[in-house]
């Protein structure tokens, strides 16, 4: 879905990205973070052809961002960190306006904004004059503008500012209906521990620098990792387990051993009665989802706050 090679950008006192190359792929929920001016903003506003890079090559399902940018928009919605609404229209009037400028045809542009309003829940607030939202409220809106056309790729920044905690749980619920509707979203956010609900990939930025682009959690839904813990060294099994036919790989540390499974957490009750019945010594038996907090931590080693 989204390609980005060697991508530099420089502003007159500092380079704000350096040598940028990482592929996201098509139906992935992608978390962007990293500290303050790691260089989010602006690789966002690249990929949303509305920056161009002083060198580099960015495509979004096979199209050149920098040499077809209005080609771009109609495939990708942007929330940028700070966006503005028309306060001198309703609701209504600015979803109206924002799919008439993606051309939607007449004969679905309706059924289009009525749409978008209720993935957000707007839908009681059509008809109020976008001055009087609130900043969540607002925040809501703009969601809705990014969406109204039905994007393939749906770019935001910071989504969940100015939202309180239920209409942050609402937003993870979209995320993931869009998802499963077929739609590719890259979402920046200091909030890691939201980040992940909904999340499957990660992408850190640290000084305009891919520190580590990775899966936090496996891509194949069939597929977990556990943790045994043995009463001695897990060395002397380690062999014995490797040669079962659901294990895909196996790590030991001391008396743990990490295991990746071909099989789902349902399915986890056989496995064990398989090393039981294996006369391997269990003492501990734990399904291991690492956080993106943890990956995070783990990746970025100066210390700077997000």
């Amino acid at each position: 879905m989204i390609h980005v090679e060697k991508l530099y950008v420089e502003y007159p006192s500092k380079r704000a990205l350096n040598n940028v190359s990482f592929d996201i792929p098509s139906g992935s929920i992608t978390a962007l973070v990293g500290p303050n001016g790691a260089g989010k903003t602006t690789l966002m506003r690249c990929i949303a052809a509305l920056d161009e890079p002083f060198s580099g090559q960015i495509t979004v399902n096979g199209v050149n961002v920098v040499e077809h940018p209005r080609r771009a928009h109609q495939m990708l919605g942007y929330l940028s960190d700070f966006f503005g609404v028309y306060h001198d229209l309703t609701v209504y009037q600015n979803l109206m306006f924002i799919a008439r400028i993606h051309q939607l045809p007449q004969n679905t542009i309706e059924k289009q904004v009525l749409w978008a309003a209720q993935c957000v829940g707007l839908t009681s607030y059509l008809h109020s004059s976008s001055r009087v939202l609130s900043r969540g409220w607002r925040q809501r809106l703009g969601i809705a503008m990014s969406l109204v056309h039905r994007p393939q790729l749906v770019l935001l920044d910071e989504p969940a500012s100015g939202l309180d905690p239920e209409a942050r749980t609402e937003l993870s619920h979209l995320f993931k209906t869009l998802n499963n509707e077929g739609m590719t979203l890259l979402v920046s956010s200091h909030i890691l521990a939201e980040l992940e609900d909904y999340c499957t990939d990660m992408l850190v930025l640290r000084d305009g620098e891919v520190v580590e682009h990775r899966l936090s959690q496996p891509a194949n839904k069939d597929t977990s990792l556990i943790m045994l813990t043995l009463p001695e060294d897990a060395v002397a099994f380690e062999d014995k387990i490797k040669n079962m036919p659901e294990v895909l790989g196996v790590k030991t540390q001391g008396r743990e051993i990490y295991i990746e499974l071909n099989m789902t957490e349902a399915q986890h009750h056989e496995f064990l009665k398989r090393l039981i019945e294996q006369d391997i010594p269990v003492m501990s038996f734990q399904l291991q989802k690492q956080k993106l907090q943890d990956i995070y931590l783990s990746l970025t080693q100066k210390g700077n706050p997000l």
